[in-house]
């Protein structure tokens, strides 16, 4: 399950994309600006993706069932994935095509300055949510390198509004250049090209989100750091003489499987083989909160190799 903290950063950037997309729509009537057009089809799909990863949040908060016995939490992940098709069919595509459009027939901007004071709004807004979303993913980083922070983070819903939202600056930056050049020079087909940019724009972010949210969603391991605890606490504890595999599985954002195969001394009797596999469990969930489960199997090293076969 989510934290609040991913909650919040959802609410203030559906607010703030529903509020933009209604003045980009009337500033691109108002003046016929392709790229003023794409920003808003831009924020329409950035608002409805808001509205998504609620949706994702609330479905893979659900408790586990008969049918589902690990939970929902994988269904965060699928929402996520989602998103990132509707960044790029829905924003991406269409941004690039009306700009293609609007390239073979070039139309000249009317009345710019609604498109500058509207691109200004814009960009207050979006750094107001972008600000939020980076502060979110600071505290989620936690020490580490912002590659490896974005490479090792399991919770799609921050990382995904700060991409959207940082792609979101980009594009309005390249549609205040893409009008003003537009204008200035005469030359409407600079206010198409930066369209077609803006698409461009949205579908590298769509693709890294992608992919991004199909690996969580096909099963990434634990960290690196929570699996090197795992394997130390196993090791560690009397009476277990071997490691045999240590398997992780993220289920959802703080939702962390385990599955331990240790060799245990001969000489333990079936009572001391359950208290150090109680042991080893409780340890595991104490240092390391976000295991929800582990399963832990009684296996010989030659046995393990075998593929638990006698």
């Amino acid at each position: 399950m989510a934290s609040h903290t991913s909650k919040g950063v959802i609410f203030s950037a559906l607010i703030g994309n529903t509020l933009i997309a209604v003045t980009k729509f009337i500033a691109a009537v108002a003046t016929g600006s392709a790229a003023m057009l794409s920003e808003g089809v831009h924020s329409v799909v950035d608002t409805g993706n808001q509205f998504l990863l609620l949706l994702g949040l609330r479905a893979s908060a659900k408790p586990p069932s008969a049918r589902h016995p690990f939970g929902y939490g994988l269904q965060l992940y699928f929402y996520t994935f989602v998103v990132a098709v509707l960044i790029f069919g829905g924003g991406a595509v269409v941004s690039i095509m009306r700009g293609l459009e609007e390239l073979h027939d070039p139309t000249p901007i009317e009345d710019p300055w609604i498109n500058y004071t509207v691109l200004g709004v814009s960009l207050v807004f979006e750094g107001v949510v972008w600000v939020v979303a980076f502060a979110a993913f600071r505290r989620e980083k936690a020490g580490r390198g912002w590659v490896e922070a974005v490479r090792g983070s399991k919770d799609p819903t921050v990382f995904t509004v700060l991409f959207e939202d940082s792609a979101a600056l980009l594009g309005l930056l390249v549609a205040l250049v893409g009008i003003f050049l537009s204008v200035q020079l005469e030359m409407p087909e600079l206010d198409a090209i930066a369209s077609i940019i803006i698409g461009v724009i949205l579908a590298t972010t769509a693709l890294f989100l992608g992919a991004k949210s199909q690996s969580l969603l096909t099963g990434e391991a634990a960290s690196h750091d929570t699996r090197l605890g795992i394997n130390r606490i196993a090791r560690a504890t009397p009476g277990v003489t071997g490691l045999n595999q240590a398997l992780t599985m993220h289920f959802g954002p703080n939702d962390v499987f385990v599955a331990l195969s240790l060799d245990f001394e001969d000489t333990l009797t079936a009572s001391d083989v359950e208290r150090t596999v109680t042991g080893i469990e409780r340890q595991i969930k104490t240092q390391h909160p976000d295991v929800t489960r582990v399963f832990i199997e009684a296996q010989s090293f030659d046995a393990d190799r075998r593929g638990g076969k006698a």
